[in-house]
């Protein structure tokens, strides 16, 4: 059985508009492997949430468009499915957390019977075994008294409390995939910590991969094991978690460290905010998208764009500053020679 659940591979997808097409993702590959999790990282509108959702067969289509590309769940492919083919997977073998509960789950209907209707839907119970499952579902992500909670609806729940009611529905089915997209995001800290706990203790459970779309470095070193750096609607570095944190190998992922507050004390220290915004994906640069923000861009990365490097085994970054012509710098880690 191979080590990776999920292979994504040179996923491209368009969004047609009044202005023109926006090229959102652009050759994007990637890989799940069991029970680990991948963190997608990077600034908002980089095509991190478009991805996913489009491997799970979500991007309204018009406007967006799969260009091309491959996504293979287990062997088989997923990309592009028909509606009844893609429902076979979705919800079963892949669950998602979407990044705003409140308007994920229906208003009108109380929480304990939208995860039922999964079950009913999925597994064929009925409506009395559904609805105690779902008590028992939102039970293990600690809602306390979970009988009572499973009758009330959404506007009754707390941001956290809705959060922990999306990842009870979205295990639900008991998937080998959870996609969760941002979510802490407008959580304070406390209820950040709970939720991304109860996260890995069900991934130690279930021994289930988790893909975590992200902009928050510090969840990352949290519960990341593999992560994958997105700018511009591409992958631009990707490697373990150690390698992104520690030995950087792209200038926009030092940008990014740079700019995260750290708890060493130092009064002094400041943080590096990265200046210039992302291009405009109407019309991608030729060259590397980073170009006109990077501190140590070079006439070639304007000119093409840079080929994968790779750093170690499993640690890969696109940026011309690894090619044996290029000047020396200490900032970021180098391809040993």
């Amino acid at each position: 059985m191979s080590e990776n659940i999920l292979e994504v591979t040179d996923l491209s997808v368009e969004f047609t508009t009044y202005g023109g097409t926006v090229k959102a993702v652009r050759d994007v590959s990637f890989n799940v492997e069991r029970g680990k999790t991948l963190a997608i990282v990077g600034e908002s509108g980089c095509g991190k949430s478009v991805t996913v959702q489009s491997i799970m067969g979500l991007t309204p289509t018009p406007p967006g468009k799969i260009t091309s590309g491959s996504a293979k769940l287990n062997g088989r492919e997923i990309l592009g499915l028909p509606t009844r083919e893609a429902n076979q997977f979705r919800g079963v073998e892949i669950g998602m957390i979407f990044q705003d509960p409140m308007t994920s789950l229906n208003p009108t209907m109380t929480i304990g019977d939208q995860i039922a209707e999964t079950l009913m839907v999925h597994r064929g119970k009925s409506r009395r075994d559904a609805f105690n499952q779902a008590v028992e579902l939102l039970a293990r992500t600690h809602i306390p008294e979970a009988t009572k909670r499973a009758k009330q609806y959404p506007f009754e729940f707390s941001g956290g409390m809705l959060q922990r009611a999306m990842i009870a529905q979205s295990l639900a089915c008991g998937p080998a995939i959870l996609i969760a997209d941002e979510p802490t995001t407008a959580l304070d800290v406390t209820i950040q910590a709970q939720i991304l706990e109860i996260m890995l203790e069900l991934q130690r459970t279930e021994n289930m991969s988790i893909i975590l779309i992200t902009h928050d470095l510090a969840v990352v070193a949290r519960i990341a094991d593999n992560v994958a750096v997105m700018y511009a609607g591409e992958i631009i570095e990707s490697g373990s978690v150690d390698d992104i944190f520690y030995q950087s190998a792209h200038p926009y992922t030092v940008g990014l460290r740079s700019a995260m507050p750290s708890n060493t004390g130092d009064r002094d220290k400041q943080l590096l905010p990265i200046a210039g915004s992302p291009p405009d994906l109407f019309s991608p640069p030729k060259g590397c998208g980073y170009y006109a923000r990077c501190p140590y861009a070079m006439e070639a990365c304007h000119e093409s764009a840079p080929d994968p490097y790779t750093l170690t085994e499993g640690h890969i970054a696109r940026c011309w500053l690894h090619h044996d012509d290029a000047p020396p710098t200490d900032v970021i880690h180098r391809v040993t020679r």
